[in-house]
């Protein structure tokens, strides 16, 4: 599915900010940003991400900032007539 369609079906545009703690130097703070497509309340795709940084990352978590996007509405969309090339 494309992201247009996903978005028309209730995805919306998911941005998480996350600070992190360094293994190797604990005191040190690590920023990591990740977006995706994703479906509220629920946000499936960001509990796999955290469930997978759980597994697989060995940093620990220092705070999470969740950012998102309106829901884009079929009424949101228009066409358009014609594409011009400047060149």
């Amino acid at each position: 599915m494309r992201d247009i369609e996903r978005q028309l079906r209730g995805h919306q545009l998911t941005t998480v900010e996350i600070l992190y703690h360094m293994p190797d130097h604990p005191s040190l703070l690590q920023t990591y940003v990740w977006q995706t497509l994703d479906m509220a309340p629920g946000y499936p795709r960001l509990s796999r991400f955290f469930e997978y940084w759980e597994r697989h990352i060995e940093a620990r978590l220092h705070s999470v900032k969740l950012y998102k996007a309106g829901v884009l509405k079929p009424s949101d969309v228009r066409f358009c007539n014609g594409v011009f090339v400047l060149h």
